[in-house]
């Protein structure tokens, strides 16, 4: 059976076992080339900031955090020995999603979506988790949207100085700081305050969830003025093009709002994964891979989400789930077989390439050589952290091919309400 999974991916270009370590050194050559102004995939965005180095004390920062499909809002209070909590917590649709918004009704959502929060700070933190441009003065510069939010008008706007233009205009104090951040250097910036107990050489952000994306902390470049001090750096590692694609991916891509473009976020990102597997189920249905009941029954499917696919890997004789109902009532065994090892290829694709993601990273930051001071990795997001064997498949690799074999050291770590505090720690630098 596995010869025969074998046969039907490759038949469809789709790589199995993809190599970690030649995908790796073509992101470290884009991003080297990306940090240096030469043309590159990822955005390479300098940040101008670093992680503090005191605790945050006696501060309350109101946080947004938009990204995905999700827009959430809260109140973030430090006490005078730098202890974070959170309050009015408030969660609602991700604006662009549901229809296009012009530039106008974009920020007036936003603001709608503020209400609750109105001049309760005077700093906010804006988690706006789409490339930007980031300015020495803290704001963003929008440079496009991922993960199909559609505002077109929106592109090339400064989003802290617009969204305070649309706060006052529903009647706010003009804020005195809007710190826009992407969700990876909040990550980065909770693991750099979280209290583990460990010291560390340097720190990573990793978002595997609707999206995909790094920051690392880069070190001082010598010749290159932008980085006469270190600084966080956001890669943008979704927009990574130089990735084979297969032809569930290409289906997958030609449907989305920007075809030909992040390749590696359309490869690995929970957004995609489930399409990518009903383009594959549907495929091996239609080829005779598949019993003939059982394909019909696929065939018969509208769509997959990550849910279902994620259900049926975790249990695949659980009659309960999408896939397993149908394979229960019309499949053979052969059938489960076939299936899982398709649906698993898909989703060991995506460890890969967020161990290939971390790899880079990690090389890039030029720590990690002392193993008492391990580089610090945040890892976020659903897809990393609950789709089948992800999180122990990432760890696995980075042991063989940074630690045994490159003897560099780092610790995934894991910390509550990453990018809500993450955000509220750039709402005070």
């Amino acid at each position: 059976m596995n010869q025969a999974v074998s046969a039907f991916l490759s038949g469809h270009g789709f790589a199995q076992h993809m190599d970690i370590e030649a995908v790796a050194k073509g992101m470290l050559f884009d991003m080297a080339n990306g940090l240096s102004g030469k043309k590159s995939d990822e955005d390479m965005i300098r940040t101008w900031s670093n992680p503090p180095k005191n605790k945050v004390k006696s501060k309350s920062v109101i946080v947004i955090d938009a990204g995905g499909t999700n827009f959430r809002s809260c109140l973030v209070s430090f006490d005078a020995d730098g202890n974070a909590s959170i309050s009015e917590m408030e969660k609602t649709k991700m604006p662009g999603v549901e229809k296009e918004l012009s530039r106008k009704e974009f920020f007036d959502k936003f603001a709608e979506n503020l209400e609750h929060l109105k001049n309760k700070s005077d700093s906010i933190g804006f988690c706006f988790s789409y490339p930007m441009e980031i300015t020495k003065d803290g704001d963003g510069i929008l440079l496009g949207f991922s993960k199909e939010v559609k505002a077109p008008e929106v592109v090339g706007a400064q989003i802290g100085k617009s969204l305070a233009d649309a706060l006052v205009e529903h009647g706010w104090n003009r804020p005195k700081s809007i710190k826009l951040l992407n969700d990876t250097v909040a990550a980065l910036l909770a693991g750099a305050a979280a209290n583990t107990g460990n010291v560390y050489s340097s720190y990573i952000g990793l978002i595997l969830g609707t999206g995909l994306n790094a920051a690392y902390l880069q070190p001082v470049i010598e010749g290159n003025p932008d980085f006469k001090q270190p600084q966080i750096v956001v890669c943008e590692s979704g927009k990574f093009n130089r990735v084979l694609q297969s032809d569930f991916d290409k289906a997958v891509d030609a449907k989305t709002v920007k075809p030909g473009t992040f390749w590696m976020e359309k490869s690995c990102s929970g957004a995609y994964l489930g399409p990518i597997s009903y383009q594959a189920l549907t495929a091996a249905a239609k080829e005779g891979f598949i019993s003939e009941k059982a394909a019909a029954k696929i065939l018969s499917l509208e769509s997959l989400t990550l849910i279902e696919v994620d259900q049926f890997l975790h249990a695949p004789y659980n009659a309960e789930s999408t896939i397993g109902k149908i394979l229960a009532e019309n499949g053979k065994d052969s059938d489960y077989e076939f299936v899982f090892g398709v649906l698993d290829a898909i989703v060991e694709r995506s460890a890969r390439y967020a161990a290939a993601i971390l790899f880079s990273a990690v090389i890039q930051t030029g720590a990690g050589a002392d193993p008492t001071k391990p580089v610090c990795i945040l890892c976020n997001g659903t897809t990393y952290h609950k789709t089948y064997k992800i999180a122990d498949r990432v760890k696995g690799y980075l042991e063989e091919l940074l630690t045994r074999q490159r003897g560099l050291y780092w610790d995934i770590i894991a910390v509550d309400n990453d990018i809500t505090l993450g955000a509220a720690i750039a709402g005070t630098i």
